[in-house]
C-alpha cells in the first residue's frame, strides 16, 4: 500500500506525517484542511488495506469499525471523527490519543524487571477499559498487546474495533465469515468455534496478556492451524511459577482463571477482574495459585471429550452479564453506631446477596487519618487497620455468603461521603448499601449529612437502611 505524501487533502482533511505503517493499514496524523477549523483535540487518520489479494476481512472489518467506533464512548476509547466512503476511499478519522501500547512496554522492559505490581495495574487498566466497552454491549473480541494503548495517567484505551461485536447491530463477520476470526495468541476457546459476542472472550484474552507480561511466553504459542487453536478447549497452560518462580500465587491465580477453558469458570465480568488486580491482598487462594506443573494429562482428556460434544449456548448480553454479577458494596459504621442499625445493614445486603447469586460483596468502612499515632502503639496506622478489619470481618459473619466473593476495605479519608462515593466509581460498583445515620452525623434540615451526598453523587444505585425498631425488639433468632 502506497504512502501518502504529506499535504494531500482528502475530503477536508490535511494529512500529515505517517504515524504507522502496518500490513492491514496506515495511520497518519491529520488536521482540518480549514483554517481555524479544530476539533479540540488531535486527531489521526486510519486508512485500511484494501487491494485485490486482500481477503472480504479487511472489507468486512473496515465496515465493523466504522459501525462500532462511532457509537462508542468513554474515555477508554477514541473519538470518532468521520469515515470515508467504502467504494471510493475507506478512512476513518479518530481521535489521536498519546501513550504507548501493551507492546511497546513488553518490547522495552526486561522480564526480571517486570513487578507483579506493574502487572497487576496494567491489567486492571484493561479490565477497566474492558468494562467499559461490555457497559456499552461492546465484545472487543481481538484484545492484545498492540491493541491496548496506555495513557501517561496510567488508564488504558483500546484500539481496533475491526472484529468487534455490538448486542443490538448485526454481526458482520459472523454473517460473511465462516471460520474463526482473531488473532490466534489470545483468541478464546468459543471463539475458535465460531461464537462471538461473549464478554468472557475479552476476559480471556487479558489473561493471555498477563501471562506474558508475567512470563516472557505465550500460553499457547502462536497456532497457525484449526487442530492448533482447537486444544485451548480442553487445554489449560504451564502454570506461570514453573516459568517464573517470583510470580507470587495472587497472581497466578488470577492468570489461570482468566484462561479456563469453560467461559463459566473464568471472572463474570471484567470489573471482577479488575477488582482482583487491584487487591491482590484479599484474592482468594485455590489450588490454581499453587500450581507448579501442568494440569494432568487425564484431565485435559476429559475435557477433550467433553469439548468434542459440547454444545455452545449463544452468548449472554454483555450489559445483562454486568446486571447479573454486580458488585455490590457495603459501607459498615465503626463510630457511634447502634448494634440495631449493624444488624439492618446486615439483613438488608443478605436480602441483596439472596436474590443475587452472581454478586460480589465489599465490605467497607472508612476512618479518619486522625485516629492513627505514630507514637502510640495501640493507636498506631498497622494496629487500626487489624482492628477494623476484624470488626469487618466479625460483621458479615452472620450473612450467608456461600458462593459469593467478598472482601474487607479500611479507607482513609477525612470526607467519609467523598472516599465512599470514589471507591465505587472506582470499583465498578452496581449498588452501594449504607446506614441512614451512617457515621453519627446528625440528620439535619439545611446540611447535606453522608448518606445524602452519597445519594446524590454516587455513580450507581444506593440503598438506604433505616432502623425501623429498637434492638430489643428485633428476632435475633
Amino acid at each position: 500500500m502506497k504512502l501518502l505524501a504529506p499535504g494531500t487533502e482528502i475530503d477536508g482533511f490535511r494529512v500529515g506525517e505517517c504515524i504507522h505503517a502496518g500490513g492491514m493499514a496506515h495511520i497518519y496524523a491529520v488536521e482540518y484542511a480549514q483554517a481555524g477549523r479544530s476539533p479540540g483535540f488531535a486527531m489521526a487518520m486510519k486508512i485500511p488495506r484494501m487491494t485485490a489479494g486482500d481477503g472480504a476481512e479487511n472489507i468486512v472489518g473496515f465496515e465493523v469499525e466504522q459501525q462500532i467506533l462511532s457509537v462508542l464512548s468513554g474515555p477508554h476509547v477514541p473519538r470518532f471523527v468521520a469515515a470515508g466512503d467504502l467504494m471510493r476511499l475507506p478512512y476513518l478519522v479518530m481521535e489521536y490519543v498519546p501513550g504507548e501500547t501493551l507492546q511497546d512496554w513488553l518490547d522495552k522492559t526486561p522480564l526480571p524487571e517486570r513487578s507483579a505490581e506493574q502487572i497487576a495495574a496494567l491489567g486492571a487498566a484493561t479490565a477497566h477499559a474492558a468494562h467499559s466497552l461490555h457497559q456499552q454491549n461492546v465484545c472487543h473480541l481481538d484484545l492484545k498487546p498492540a491493541n491496548v494503548l496506555v495513557r501517561a495517567d496510567g488508564s488504558a484505551v483500546l484500539l481496533d474495533f475491526g472484529l468487534s461485536c455490538h448486542a443490538h447491530y448485526p454481526d458482520l463477520l459472523a454473517e460473511e465469515m465462516r471460520k474463526a476470526v482473531g488473532s490466534p495468541a489470545w483468541i478464546a476457546p468459543e471463539q475458535v468455534v465460531g461464537v462471538r459476542g461473549d464478554p468472557r472472550s475479552d476476559i480471556f484474552a487479558i489473561g493471555v496478556m498477563l501471562y506474558e507480561m508475567a512470563t516472557g511466553e505465550l500460553p499457547f504459542g502462536a497456532p497457525t492451524t484449526a487442530g492448533g487453536l482447537r486444544q485451548r478447549l480442553w487445554m489449560t497452560p504451564v502454570p506461570p511459577r514453573k516459568h517464573r518462580a517470583d510470580v507470587p500465587p495472587w497472581l497466578q491465580e488470577i492468570i489461570l482463571r482468566c484462561l479456563e477453558p469453560g467461559a463459566a469458570e473464568r471472572y463474570p465480568s471484567a470489573a471482577h477482574l479488575a477488582f482482583d488486580l487491584g487487591n491482590p491482598g484479599q484474592v482468594l487462594l485455590t489450588e490454581r495459585g499453587a500450581r507448579t506443573e501442568g494440569t494432568p494429562i487425564g484431565t485435559h482428556l476429559r475435557r477433550w471429550v467433553r469439548a468434542a460434544g459440547m454444545h455452545y449456548e449463544p452468548s449472554p448480553l454483555p450489559a445483562h452479564q454486568i446486571e447479573d454479577t454486580p458488585i455490590v458494596m457495603v459501607a459498615v459504621p465503626h463510630d457511634d453506631v447502634t448494634d440495631a442499625t449493624l444488624y439492618s445493614l446486615r439483613q438488608a445486603v443478605a436480602r441483596s446477596l439472596g436474590i443475587r447469586p452472581g454478586a460480589r460483596l465489599a465490605c467497607v468502612t472508612v476512618v479518619s487519618p486522625s485516629a492513627s499515632s505514630a507514637s502510640d502503639s495501640e493507636r498506631s496506622e498497622t494496629t487500626l487497620q487489624r482492628q477494623h478489619m476484624a470488626r469487618l470481618r466479625q460483621w458479615a459473619q452472620g450473612i450467608d455468603l456461600a458462593g459469593h466473593p467478598v472482601s474487607y476495605h479500611v479507607l482513609e479519608a477525612g470526607d467519609v461521603a467523598q472516599a465512599l462515593v470514589r471507591y465505587a466509581a472506582g470499583n465498578h460498583v452496581s449498588m452501594m448499601i449504607l446506614g441512614a445515620a451512617t457515621h453519627g452525623l446528625q440528620t439535619q434540615r439545611f446540611i447535606a449529612t453522608v448518606p445524602m451526598r452519597v445519594a446524590r453523587d454516587a455513580p450507581c444505585t444506593v440503598i438506604l437502611v433505616k432502623q425501623a425498631l429498637p434492638f430489643a425488639q428485633l428476632d435475633r433468632g
